[in-house]
């Protein structure tokens, strides 16, 4: 039926010489691999616009009055979406996966990307954290059902010596979905750069929506695979997709738990650890931006800026002059060094003071900054930060403060937002850079496995996993290094996906597949929710006062990839045996 050819169990060893695995593939088989690889891969795309625009977003949503939130507040709430994202992905993955099984593979994989596609469209009308939080969470709804319906159709399709091979291609191309959500962060970025739009974030959710076109495909062509209605039919309903059964029966509880710590093991690693790395990068650029510009005199003019804005706060008033609004945001301005932003704590020192109707002397600025941050302010002492008054210029009058802080403060934005533009284009770079390694992570653990068995390719992936994450959180500083330190951490991270799409469907009989595959993968999202917090918690709290926390939180998290080391010798191998029934 539909082109499906029954095949007798034989070695994976023989896959490997004579006829390639493609060659055993008909025209049905290819469509089912292509319908499903490009479910998958929109959905990975979804999942990735949301880590790009993560931040921006954040950032744009907890703004207040013109007043944007620290950047340790930013993380941490980043963390908060993050972690609400998978449980939805979670709670959605597990009731999609008992609904492929009880309603079918194909109408299952149709109703998730109907409901991913229109929350991400949602998630550009957000206008607030909790609201934006809500739509990740019913988006995660549909972007967890898809792995497990996806990978049992293509396991139940395709001929038993084919299936290992075409499975991790399956896995590999959406690392495409990935490629193709950082390709538009890049022209977005590009376009925000130039002013061309406004919010990158936003479109990108709205381009988000575009998936939903596939469920006309799916609707018109896509059948039920004949194993499932053939245990359909067997079962008469009962049993299909049955919690009860899974783990009432000691072979498949055992099998789901083992699945579940495995999957634990990479999903924190990758969404807790990994994909915090475009952040960390984000980091890491915007001093380089920060110092190109500080070569070129930026931060001299950002010093004399906030003189003349205190001078004029201070004095205008009394010669009947109007304080001109300069919207600038503290954040906005560079510090005269690198590791000492001068220019910004005593502007948001200067409007602290303002707003509570107090006079921004520089006297009253320096002792509310040593009260708040003695060390701090020691350091603004010794570069004579204070003198006993803001000395101004030869020719200074009161008005030429009030016209320098009209005229700079549009500028200051303006490089602002420029360098939030680079950021947002680099951003899609790694991104890319992290998924052109997946794929080819992926596709090796497939020829791995061949060789070595499923349970030595997966000890292999834990211990790279590891090491490359390690090494990129602790020593990537320079843009260059994104080019080859990234690639080798998605190559060893995302392996460890392959090895799931191509073990889980050999773990479970047709009639409880997508239920214990999605067990294994979704609920292994409840863990790894706690991830992305934790990590933000590390770094807004446990290392707040390191240089670079982030740093420290990532390496320390690492020690995740060591769960699914301890737990693999207790899992079977499963290399070169028919699905079980």
């Amino acid at each position: 039926m539909h082109g499906f050819e029954t095949t007798t169990p034989t070695e994976e060893s023989a896959d490997t010489s004579g006829q390639p695995w493609w060659r055993m593939l008909n025209r049905y088989h290819w469509f089912v691999l292509v319908v499903a690889a490009l479910g998958w891969l929109f959905d990975t795309m979804d999942q990735q616009l949301f880590n790009l625009a993560r931040v921006p977003a954040i950032r744009e949503l907890m703004t207040r009055d013109g007043q944007q939130p620290a950047a340790e507040l930013v993380a941490e709430y980043a963390g908060y979406s993050t972690s609400i994202f998978l449980i939805g992905w979670a709670s959605g993955g597990i009731a999609f996966g008992i609904m492929g099984d009880r309603i079918g593979r194909a109408k299952t994989m149709l109703l998730t990307i109907l409901v991913y596609s229109i929350f991400t469209g949602l998630s550009a009308l957000s206008v607030g954290f909790w609201d934006f939080a809500a739509y990740r969470f019913l988006t995660g709804l549909g972007v967890g059902g898809e792995f497990a319906v996806g990978v049992s159709l293509v396991a139940e399709v395709m001929p038993f010596r084919a299936r290992p091979f075409a499975l991790g291609l399956l896995q590999a191309l959406s690392a495409v979905g990935n490629v193709t959500a950082a390709l538009i962060s890049i022209v977005l970025g590009h376009l925000e750069e130039t002013g061309a739009v406004g919010s990158a974030w936003r479109i990108m959710f709205v381009i988000g929506t575009l998936p939903a076109l596939l469920a006309i495909l799916i609707r018109r062509n896509l059948k039920e695979p004949e194993t499932w209605t053939q245990a359909a039919a067997a079962a008469g309903g009962a049993q299909l997709g049955s919690i009860s059964e899974l783990f009432g029966n000691p072979r498949w509880r055992k099998r789901a738990i083992i699945g579940l710590l495995l999957a634990s093991s990479g999903i924190i690693g990758l969404w807790g650890i990994g994909f915090f790395s475009i952040d960390l990068n984000r980091s890491v650029f915007r001093k380089s931006f920060e110092q190109e510009a500080r070569e070129r005199g930026e931060a001299k003019k950002d010093h004399e800026f906030v003189r003349s804005f205190i001078r004029a706060q201070n004095l205008a008033p009394a010669a009947g002059l109007v304080v001109p609004d300069s919207k600038v945001q503290p954040e906005e301005l560079l510090g005269n060094q690198p590791d000492l932003n001068d220019n910004s704590l005593v502007f948001k020192t200067a409007l602290a003071l303002i707003g509570e109707k107090q006079q921004a002397t520089p006297q009253a600025i320096q002792a509310a900054i040593l009260k708040k941050l003695p060390v701090a302010a020691e350091r603004l002492s010794e570069s004579n930060y204070f003198p006993s008054e803001f000395v101004p210029p030869d020719g200074w009058t009161i008005q030429s403060d009030v016209d320098r802080v009209k005229e700079v403060g549009p500028q200051i934005k303006a490089r602002a937002k420029e360098i939030n533009g680079r950021l947002t284009l680099w951003a899609g770079i790694t991104s890319m850079m992290l998924n052109l390694g997946a794929f080819f992570g992926i596709y090796a653990f497939t020829y791995v496995t061949s060789y070595t068995g499923r349970k030595p390719a997966f000890a292999i992936s834990f211990i790279l996993a590891m090491l490359s994450t390690a090494m990129v959180f602790w020593y990537l500083k320079s843009l260059d290094e994104i080019f080859w330190m990234i690639p080798l951490m998605g190559f060893c991270q995302l392996a460890l996906f392959g090895g799931y799409a191509i073990y889980f469907p050999e773990l479970f009989p047709t009639r409880l597949r997508s239920t214990g595959i999605s067990f294994c993968y979704n609920v292994g999202r409840f863990v790894a929710a706690l991830g992305p917090s934790a990590l933000g918690l590390l770094t807004s709290r446990v290392f707040k006062d390191y240089p670079e926390p982030m740093r420290y939180a990532g390496v320390t998290m690492c020690s995740i990839f060591l769960l699914g080391l301890i737990v693999l010798p207790f899992a079977p191998e499963t290399k070169g045996q028919p699905l079980p029934e």
